[in-house]
């Protein structure tokens, strides 16, 4: 019995020791993956994910955060497969580098469809773009792995960074953008401007720039206006999209989305043409109908005017009803009804 006792222990030692041992170059082999890509985005296919995901025993000592990728459709810009990408290797650089390349517990791959369609089967993936976490846990890749929603994908990297954190206790840390300009870039515009400022010196004591120029700023003010009012800073902080694909039709684009938790850029754009259309028969009236002697021609005009604003504030009314399912409703004064 004493026999039978101490080789059920060695035996599950031995096994033990057995476990932590593949575990350990599981790790090792990717950490080896990781230091080789230059993002730190690991490239996976069917023999990596059955050796990575599928066949080590549940515990696994790491997390994975795999982007699903179709080079074929790259060239769909509805899709911006090209972009989230990129925001991906963002988001998996910034978490290295935050972490000094030291963390083990969670590691960033790619899969590519026309190399991997059975990994894409195996995690049940039917539309892109797709992001998934497959924790330590999970058994079946398809129904135990996190699935990263299609609308977090407007604020790109940030909202890769939040889903990580929400599912696990890892902290990713503040995101690492490349700068726009590499430094030689920058030395070149800088040799540019110090040859060219004599020159600008000379037109700006001249008067003969374009600041100079009453047109250039009526040009200014109308676009400050029409960026105010049409949603163009609320579309570059939320990252919003111009449009999005319909998910009933794929061929079929959305323009207005109906729902007051999203903006789409383009049903902005529009209420703010609207909006400046507006703004300028109105400027039209004050400072340039003002210096017509015809008074036929001024009727005309402010015709014109009254019913073209009509037409579009009862557009921008209309659509926000539609999108809001808010009223807005005219008051008389109560000696007319």
């Amino acid at each position: 019995a004493h026999f039978f006792t101490l080789s059920i222990i060695t035996l599950s030692l031995f096994v033990v020791a057995s476990s932590g041992e593949l575990e350990s170059e599981l790790v090792a082999d990717l950490l080896t993956l990781q230091s080789e890509s230059k993002s730190g985005v690991i490239h996976l296919d069917d023999r990596t994910v059955s050796k990575f995901l599928t066949s080590p025993r549940t515990p696994r000592p790491y997390s994975f955060l795999i982007f699903f990728d179709a080079a074929n459709f790259h060239d769909k810009p509805e899709l911006r497969l090209r972009e989230l990408r990129r925001e991906f290797e963002i988001v998996a650089s910034s978490f290295i580098t935050n972490h000094n390349s030291s963390n083990t517990k969670l590691f960033f791959g790619d899969i590519e469809f026309r190399e991997s369609q059975s990994s894409f089967q195996l995690f049940g993936v039917n539309s892109l773009p797709h992001v998934r976490l497959v924790g330590p846990t999970a058994k079946s890749l398809k129904d135990d792995s996190d699935v990263m929603d299609q609308g977090d994908f407007s604020r790109l990297a940030e909202s890769m960074a939040e889903f990580v954190e929400s599912r696990t206790k890892l902290t990713v840390g503040p995101i690492h953008r490349p700068p726009v300009l590499s430094k030689m870039q920058l030395g070149l515009i800088t040799a540019l401007l110090l040859l060219c400022l004599p020159l600008v010196a000379k037109r700006i004591f001249a008067g003969e720039t374009l600041l100079h120029d009453p047109k250039i700023w009526l040009s200014g003010a109308v676009f400050v206006y029409f960026f105010s009012v049409s949603g163009a800073m609320h579309n570059i902080i939320r990252k919003m999209p111009m449009f999005l694909v319909d998910r009933n039709d794929p061929n079929k684009l959305v323009f207005f989305y109906q729902g007051s938790g999203m903006q789409l850029g383009a049903e902005g754009f529009a209420v703010g043409f609207l909006y400046t259309v507006v703004g300028l028969l109105l400027a039209v009236v004050t400072h340039v109908l003002v210096y017509v002697k015809d008074a036929t021609a001024k009727r005309l005009a402010m015709l014109f005017t009254l019913l073209v604003s009509f037409w579009a504030v009862k557009k921008v009314i209309l659509l926000d009803n539609w999108k809001t399912g808010y009223g807005i409703h005219g008051f008389w004064p109560s000696s007319w009804n």
